[in-house]
């Protein structure tokens, strides 16, 4: 088998894959359906190793971090690539995680990100043995938990120092967007920054205590940072919550923040120079201002001209998906510290991202699920090495 024979079969793959419509809709509203935050998705994981023992899969197991992992054995089985989808989302488990199917759009909560990733990853065995694909190496399936926020990529960490499969590639699939190729990661830092009224502030002072707007002098600094163009960086401030009513003084306020840099030094010294502005703040204005830091990132990843690169990038171009190069900070990033050459790729076009009403729409998965299954059958025919 030659790379122009795989490139040369997948426009037949795409029509193939849509006899596949009806389970692959059924396993992505069943475990869209099941809510699963960070630190949470047990019962999303179990519905997993389900559907990998009803696809036959002869080994399925839950490890000590909370991982469901599936094995699909390969006729030679020497070495193993592995096909990873994070199973946590951003909702809690008090959020209504209905559903919606139309005729070409699915609509409900971490339909994107990521149960659309983990409904391939369940599907993917069932298509492998109905269109009698097979596989020389293995085949490992980690639906993967603790990776969003706070959970800091625990689970895929986890299961990288401890499992004893011989990894030579790997991808990491997102529900969106098609087109996504990510190949390298940035540095990064990730927290928050919690500002606080003291409990032994005065209040008969009039109006002026709030949270709020010590929180405001925080983000007036930090916008004051003078951030290098190259190599690039940036401060993302993502979210801001605080205070309850109109009439109330805001007790506590809070900014959740990302530090991105092409640069691991750079990343160093622009979170060494929040932490001096939280502390300055803190002095000058006697309120409670916290940091906490709670992920990061270095910065890495394989050449724009790796094998396995040049490979996915060929079978995008043979389906007629426009490669969108960016850089992740996503599993990818924990393969990228194993030097396990990977790349993180999406499924289809998506909307509303992270909103109760996020989207994606269902024809053009099958295209995304083309792209997958050939980069899997290019690595596996050592094209990607």
């Amino acid at each position: 088998m030659s790379l122009q024979s795989v490139t040369g079969s997948l426009h037949d793959l795409q029509d193939q894959l849509t006899q596949f419509r009806e389970i692959l809709l059924a396993n992505l509203v069943m475990i869209g359906e099941i809510p699963a935050p960070t630190s949470g998705e047990q019962k999303r994981i179990e519905f997993l190793l389900n559907r990998f023992k009803e696809a036959g899969l002869s080994e399925n197991s839950i490890d000590d971090c909370g991982n469901g992992i599936g094995l699909l054995e390969g006729e030679e089985g020497e070495k193993s690539i592995l096909l990873n989808a994070h199973a946590d989302t951003v909702f809690s488990e008090k959020s209504d995680h209905t559903m919606q199917v139309s005729s070409d759009s699915i609509i409900g909560p971490g339909v994107a990100d990521n149960s659309l990733g983990l409904g391939v990853l369940a599907t993917i065995p069932y298509i492998l043995q109905e269109l009698d694909i097979k596989l020389k190496n293995n085949l490992v399936l980690l639906g993967g938990v603790k990776s969003l926020g706070r959970g800091d990529l625990e689970g895929i960490r986890f299961f990288l120092d401890n499992n004893e499969f011989d990894i030579k590639n790997a991808l990491c699939i997102e529900g969106v967007e098609l087109g996504r190729l990510s190949y390298t990661s940035i540095g990064m830092l990730r927290g928050e920054i919690t500002c606080k009224v003291p409990e032994s502030y005065d209040w008969s002072r009039f109006g002026d205590a709030s949270a709020i707007l010590t929180l405001n002098e925080v983000i007036n600094k930090i916008n004051d940072i003078r951030l290098p163009k190259r190599p690039r960086t940036s401060v993302v401030m993502g979210s801001i919550s605080g205070g309850s009513s109109f009439n109330t003084i805001a007790k506590e306020a809070t900014l959740g923040f990302e530090v991105r840099s092409e640069a691991e030094n750079v990343v160093d010294d622009v979170g060494k120079t929040i932490e001096d502005i939280a502390k300055e703040v803190a002095s000058k204005t006697g309120d409670e201002v916290e940091l906490d830091i709670f992920a990061r990132r270095r910065p890495g990843g394989i050449p724009y001209a790796h094998p396995m690169n040049e490979c996915a990038r060929s079978i995008m171009n043979t389906l007629d998906i426009e490669p969108r190069l960016a850089p992740s900070t996503s599993e990818l990033a924990a393969l990228i510290d194993k030097k396990i050459p990977a790349l993180t790729l999406g499924i289809t076009s998506g909307d509303r991202i992270h909103k109760m009403n996020e989207s994606v729409q269902i024809d053009p998965i099958y295209k995304g699920l083309a792209q997958i299954i050939g980069i899997l059958i290019a690595t596996d025919g050592g094209f990607c090495d």
